[in-house]
């Protein structure tokens, strides 16, 4: 007969592994944020290294060459040659751009904007949070300088700014940012650890791993989906063809590491889940509990008796 400690056992396991597989599965897209947020955007060093590049996208060059002209610009007269000199101006200023200064500049002002937009998350700051492109136009007017343009001398660094994050922004993000960088490597350790426990409470644990491991990539793909949306709300705000493409490519940049991870989890998800799903449809089951049978009264056989036969004598 079954015992029923037995049966108990089976129904707890029943109805725990789902739960803790599923508390697995969500924290997959939690814990690819957190780490991002604690290891890379939370990392001034990491954060620079992101935005290097950059230096050398054709829409971030404009958009800087459109700021740090438009600065100049509010800061000189010269009469009718005042278009003249605003193209001349934006087109020394992207040029600059293709310099290993500019590429020194970029950095510093991407350092000093990381460090300001984490006090401000840190600290609880209201203020926007801009780039600061003064390094650029002190730049800018040394080269022009050089090349012996008249009005070089007179063409003032001031402090032409780019907001990366807005007040309205920065309130929206302070929290969730926060708690994403508290959590950093613990979301995604909780995770494997409910995993394991999950399958090993399991009851069909072949049909717990391929339920688990669709559900990890269906999780990483949500993540991807949401990354589309947020990145085409983000431009829509925007009302430049200019400032939606340089923001655009800052956006790809910052979040590449989460779209790349995403990818990864959901293939190898696939692949587990194919792999667990081959070997039971091949016999190559994984190894578990049998279920609990019930014990067959089986009666006890007398042993047979051999008896000699006496010469001429048949048994009785």
């Amino acid at each position: 007969m079954i015992r029923t400690g037995t049966r108990t056992t089976r129904t707890v396991r029943a109805a725990l592994a789902p739960v803790l597989l599923v508390l697995a599965c969500l924290l997959v897209p939690l814990g690819t944020l957190s780490t991002w947020a604690k290891y890379e955007i939370g990392d001034s060093g990491r954060y620079v290294s992101t935005m290097a590049p950059l230096a050398t996208d054709p829409g971030v060059q404009n958009a800087v060459g459109a700021a740090v002209t438009t600065g100049i610009m509010k800061n000189i007269s010269v009469g009718p040659l005042q278009s003249t000199v605003e193209q001349y101006l934006h087109d020394a200023v992207v040029s600059f751009t293709d310099t290993p200064a500019f590429q020194n500049a970029w950095n510093t002002a991407n350092r000093a904007a990381h460090d300001a937009v984490q006090q401000a998350l840190d600290d609880g700051d209201t203020g926007a949070v801009t780039l600061d492109l003064a390094p650029v136009t002190k730049q800018v007017r040394q080269q022009l300088q050089d090349d012996g343009v008249p009005f070089a001398a007179q063409i003032p660094v001031t402090h032409t700014e780019i907001t990366v994050l807005s007040a309205g922004d920065l309130a929206e993000l302070r929290t969730v940012f926060h708690l994403l960088q508290v959590a950093g490597l613990w979301l995604p350790l909780a995770s494997l650890v409910l995993t394991v426990a999950g399958l090993l409470l399991a009851v069909r644990r072949r049909r717990a791993l391929v339920a688990t491991a669709l559900g990890m990539a269906l999780g990483a793909a949500a993540l991807l989906l949401a990354l589309t949306i947020a990145r085409s709300l983000t431009l829509g705000d925007l009302d430049s063809d200019a400032d939606k493409a340089a923001a655009g490519a800052v956006y790809d940049a910052l979040t590449s590491s989460m779209r790349t991870v995403s990818w990864v989890i959901i293939g190898v998800g696939a692949a587990v889940a194919v792999a667990a799903w081959l070997t039971g449809r091949y016999g190559f089951g994984l190894p578990g509990r049998r279920a609990p049978q019930e014990d067959a009264a089986s009666p006890v056989q007398p042993r047979a008796e051999c008896r000699e036969a006496a010469p001429g004598r048949a048994f009785p």
